[in-house]
Parts: structure tokens; sequence; C-alpha cells
């Protein structure tokens, strides 16, 4: 059960539905409802098939490219670190929103649900790395059911989110998204360092 919680309150600091739909707001403003329902669906969806796919493959993945899990939970317990860096000084790089030059191309687009919604906002590198962690996890079939509801269920969260954004943008404020992005990157840079020390461990390993 606690590891089942530990991958929950890694997953949702990852994915941040509550960031995820303060930068949705900002580039659907001024649009109807209508759309931003569409968008909303859409991204979810297509951004769920890409996480689904990299649970169920990234140990496969991993094998086909020769990267040991070891190694990789190195790298990816350093790329998420990035990401918490990121969080604490509330910057906004591509690690976990649209760069500027991304932003801009996508004000030219109407339907904005495959990029950058679903790629980078929610499946973004840091979510990616996560499931990949995930799924490469030794766990028996309950533990695997339970991560693979939890991704689930996040994503969920997420969906009701962007459905809700302008209500959160208004409660919250972009104060107030930054203050609780803070406090989730100081808990998932203890998360990333704990990754990178378990890989070093496993690597040597007598």
């Amino acid at each position: 059960m606690d590891f089942l919680i530990h991958i929950f309150i890694t997953m949702f600091i990852v994915i941040d539905p509550i960031g995820v739909a303060s930068i949705f707001i900002a580039m659907v403003r001024g649009s109807d409802p209508a759309f931003r329902r569409a968008m909303a669906l859409r991204s979810t969806a297509i951004a769920s098939i890409i996480l689904l796919i990299f649970f169920f493959t990234g140990d496969s993945l991993l094998h086909m490219l020769g990267i040991s899990l070891p190694a990789f939970r190195i790298a990816g317990g350093a790329l998420l670190f990035l990401l918490a860096i990121d969080m604490v000084f509330a910057r906004h790089s591509g690690l976990r929103s649209t760069t500027a030059g991304e932003q801009q191309e996508a004000v030219h687009k109407h339907d904005i649900s495959v990029f950058p919604l679903a790629f980078p906002l929610i499946a973004g590198p840091g979510a990616l790395t996560t499931v990949l962690l995930m799924s490469t996890t030794p766990s028996t079939t309950p533990i695997f059911i339970g991560m693979f509801l939890i991704l689930l269920f996040v994503l969920g969260l997420t969906l009701v989110s962007l459905l809700y954004a302008s209500k959160i943008s208004d409660l919250l404020g972009e104060t107030g998204v930054n203050v609780i992005s803070r406090l989730f990157g100081l808990i998932l840079a203890a998360l990333a360092v704990q990754y990178v020390m378990d890989g070093l461990k496993a690597a040597f390993a007598p």
C-alpha cells in the first residue's frame, strides 16, 4: 500500500493537473466553452494513449535499446530532479511546460489537443520517465494493476482540472498555483534523489 501511495504522489506531482489547468486556461482564453471541452477531452485521451503505451511496453523498450534498469533509474532521477527545480523556482522550461517558441506556434493552431496539450504538457518528459520507471519496477500482479489504476485516476483528475480550469484559475490565481507547485517540487526533489540512490545501489551491488 505504501508503494502505491508513493506512485500516486509521484504521478500526481509530475503530471501536475493544477499547473496544466493554469496553462490551459491561458491558451484557450476567449474561446467558447464547447471548444475548451473538446480540447480537454481530446488532449487527455491522446496523453492517456501515449502514457499507457509506455507503461505496457517500457520494459521491452529499455531492453531493445540496451539500457539497464539501474542506468535508467539514475537518468530518470536526474531528469525528475531538474523538473523539481523548475517547480520550486516556478520556472517554465520545456520539461514541464511549453517553451516561448512552442507557445507562439500554439497561438496559431486551432487544434491544440495534440501539441502542446497532450505533449509536452500532460505526457511530458517527466511523466513518460515516471511511467517507464513504474513499468520496470518488479511487482506482483495486484501491484501492477494498482499502478495501472493509479495512472488512470491521475489522468482522470487531469481531465477534471482542464474542464474546470477557469474556476481553478479564479480560485487560486497565479500566486496560489506557484505556491502549490513549489511544495510539490520539494517532494519531487526528494523522490528524484531516491531514484538516483536506488539506481546507484543496484548498479554497484556485488
